[in-house]
């Protein structure tokens, strides 16, 4: 039974290296969706290009049918997956942060990376824009220490947040992605594509 690690069917390491692995996968596949383009990315914001969102709501769905299923079958303890947890202010401060650097540089950390290893210069400008801002962070830590951890809500699913069974909760996001996929459908007919 999954995860590996917690029941001591693979070590630490051999998780690190899968979980390397792993990643060169996912970078190389998002190099192959075009992902290394930054007009691409930000062609999301401005109705133009929705692959982006097509291919993480994919994803995200994917991923979540697959545990919810695994979880049934008893092939994943869902009680052990780690949740991220919430400190709900600095995740809404992040979160526009995030989402404003996502505009004005056409990439996400994950992106710029991506985008960086093909030699990409805007992508590593983007880089080292994101390192001078978490050296930032780190140097002014105790500025903002309260703001960060501010309104601290554990560890909590979506599902769990609003009392509802995962398998409807799943429902609600494929029923949503179906429909941002057809408003997606329809920004990129409104806004014409720009040849790149």
């Amino acid at each position: 039974m999954a995860p590996f690690v917690v029941y001591d069917i693979i070590s630490e390491n051999t998780n690190l290296l899968m979980a390397f692995f792993i990643g060169i996968g996912f970078g190389f596949i998002l190099e192959q969706a075009g992902f290394s383009s930054s007009r691409k990315l930000a062609g999301v914001f401005y109705g133009y290009d929705a692959v982006v969102l097509k291919v993480f709501f994919t994803a995200a769905i994917v991923g979540m049918l697959g545990l919810l299923f695994f979880s049934l079958f008893g092939w994943v303890d869902m009680s052990v997956i780690y949740v991220n947890e919430t400190y709900l202010y600095s995740a809404i401060v992040g979160g526009v942060i995030m989402g404003a650097g996502f505009i004005m540089g056409g990439y996400c950390p994950g992106t710029s990376f991506c985008a960086a290893t093909i030699g990409k210069i805007d992508a590593i400008v983007f880089i080292g824009g994101m390192f001078l801002g978490v050296f930032i962070f780190g140097e002014g830590y105790p500025l903002w220490k309260n703001l960060y951890m501010a309104e601290f809500m554990g560890f909590p699913k979506i599902s769990e947040f609003f009392g509802i069974n995962e398998g409807i909760f799943v429902l609600l996001v494929i029923v949503a992605a179906v429909l941002m996929f057809w408003g997606a459908e329809w920004a990129e007919k409104k806004f014409p594509r720009e040849e790149y």
